[in-house]
């Protein structure tokens, strides 16, 4: 207030106080300079920052209170300042007693009397040291954050194995390359997707939504931090055995399952292959046991069937000589048979030392009256119906006589002896047709049949099913052995009611115009 244009005093000291009490509320440091840096004024912050009483401040200079370091630095923004320019400037400057470092914000204010003229200049500090630093520490936990998270990605991308994550409700939201890889869907079209629905068969689709909900409601799973083996489905609705194991992360607001997922199938199939690599190595050594039994055997029965064969050429020369036609024709019988022993004694010694088979044209109407021929004086079987239905026209096929005729002599023995303990009827069927490049001879019976634990091993050498003394368990290799060196197979093949042996030998396209004629038979053996 003004009376006669002079200023009221009162008024002016009272608003001076005011304007002190202001500056001391501001959270800043406040100083007034003259032109020559004395201070003039100074809030109540900059008396604490300081550290002086306010009366060793007020009339000293800048370069007295805050050092000649600080002062050389600052000089030239109040030379701006003196000079009318509003300045404002931050950065890190030492502190005038711990020498540590500040991050302040300052601003450098002229100061006009009232003529206009510059008296001297306002400097306005703010002290944003921890500010700064908050800001530096969470600029660093950001930069951390991203490398973890680049980190993280390269890790899942470069990851041989699928990593699906999805949330508790099993959305998936990261679908890794090995994951589209492996399913066959792409990350965009994973992402947002049910996981049941992309990758769980839709038989355990159920299960998985209750273990899931389960989860939820508990957070707890059977499946959480193991490994669990379970049949995955890809795009195509194929499935694949593979390898689970899920873990939680935790979020402030939620939590996710990181699925990490591997094929199981490379692994199965090498597995499957070295089982079937030690089962033919183990069956090797068996065979190559087996070769030296059969050899053994053959020389051992060399020349005993020699002498067989040559009384019976005798007693045949005989009976020829008195005219006894039952009796000549029992000896051609027996010297035939004993022929035929002689026969399978070599074919045993070639399989043992491994000789190739000798081939020409096999009729197999032919082959199969030459072995009932041979089977029909056995008297160890009785009331056995056997039915031969073998079709008219059968080309020949390409292979060793003796070692066919030993093949199905061994399957009907076999078909014989195991109807000896059931109930009549007995019955034995043989059968032959062409199924396209491929003869296919079944020998068939009624009776208990094979029991389906022993059905992989029939065919192993030396196992048996047949009472001690009934069998040597070698029949059936020796006849497999025979088929597969043949081109061919033999396998037992499911039947309704007994056993059924096929033998499958391909047939040459030389042959095929050298037919045979049928031989359908019906009778006791």
């Amino acid at each position: 207030m003004m009376e006669n244009g002079v200023p009221d005093q009162s008024r002016l000291i009272a608003g001076e106080a005011e304007l002190r009490m202001l500056l001391d509320s501001v959270p800043a440091r406040v100083a007034l300079l003259d032109r020559n840096r004395r201070h003039w004024y100074v809030n109540q912050d900059y008396v604490r920052f300081v550290g002086r009483p306010m009366e060793e401040i007020l009339g000293r200079t800048v370069q007295d209170i805050i050092g000649t370091g600080p002062y050389v630095e600052l000089q030239p923004l109040g030379a701006r300042a003196l000079a009318g320019e509003v300045v404002h400037w931050q950065g890190w400057m030492p502190h005038h007693q711990t020498k540590e470092p500040l991050f302040v914000q300052r601003f450098y204010v002229p100061y006009r009397a009232a003529c206009g003229s510059i008296q001297g200049y306002f400097v306005l500090t703010r002290d944003l040291t921890e500010l700064k630093r908050t800001e530096q520490r969470l600029a660093e936990q950001l930069a951390a954050l991203h490398a973890s998270q680049a980190l993280a990605e390269a890790i899942t991308t470069a990851a041989l194995d699928s990593v699906i994550v999805v949330d508790e409700a099993g959305v998936v939201v990261s679908f890794n390359p090995a994951a589209v890889a492996t399913f066959g869907y792409t990350e965009a079209y994973a992402i947002g997707k049910l996981i049941a629905d992309l990758i769980v068969p839709p038989e355990r689709r159920e299960a998985h939504a209750a273990s899931l909900q389960r989860y939820r409601m508990t957070g707890e799973a059977r499946w959480l931090g193991r490994r669990v083996e379970m049949q995955a489905m890809r795009s195509d609705g194929s499935t694949f055995p593979a390898e689970l194991a899920v873990c939680e992360v935790k979020l402030p607001e939620r939590r996710m399952l990181a699925t990490y997922l591997r094929d199981l199938t490379p692994r199965k199939e090498a597995e499957a292959e070295i089982r079937r690599q030690r089962d033919a190595l183990h069956e090797s050594e068996k065979l190559a046991a087996f070769g030296s039994l059969l050899a053994g055997v053959a020389h051992e029965l060399n020349n005993p069937l020699s002498i067989v064969i040559g009384h019976a050429v005798l007693l045949e020369e005989e009976a020829q000589d008195v005219g006894v036609d039952a009796l000549v024709d029992r000896a051609e019988r027996i010297r035939v048979a004993a022929e035929r022993c002689g026969q399978t004694v070599s074919t045993f010694l070639s399989m043992a030392r491994h000789r190739g088979i000798r081939r020409e044209p096999v009729k197999p109407g032919a082959m199969l009256r030459s072995v009932l021929d041979l089977l029909d004086d056995d008297q160890s079987a009785t009331d056995i119906e056997l039915v031969c239905e073998l079709s008219a026209g059968l080309p020949a096929v390409m292979g060793d006589p003796d070692q066919l005729h030993h093949v199905l002599t061994n399957l009907i023995v076999n078909a014989r002896q195991a109807l000896q303990d059931s109930p009549l009827p007995r019955q034995i069927r043989v059968t032959a047709t062409v199924t396209g490049p491929t003869l296919e001879i079944a020998v068939s019976d009624n009776g208990p049949g094979v029991p389906e634990e022993i059905c992989s091993r029939i065919f192993d050498p030396f196992f048996t099913t047949k009472k001690p003394g009934a069998g040597t368990g070698i029949g059936l290799a020796v006849s497999r052995g025979i088929a597969e060196a043949h081109g061919g197979s033999l396998t037992l093949t499911p039947s309704t009611q007994g056993a059924r042996f096929l033998l499958r030998l391909p047939l040459d396209d030389a042959m095929s115009e050298t037919t045979d004629t049928s031989c359908t038979q019906t009778g006791k053996m």
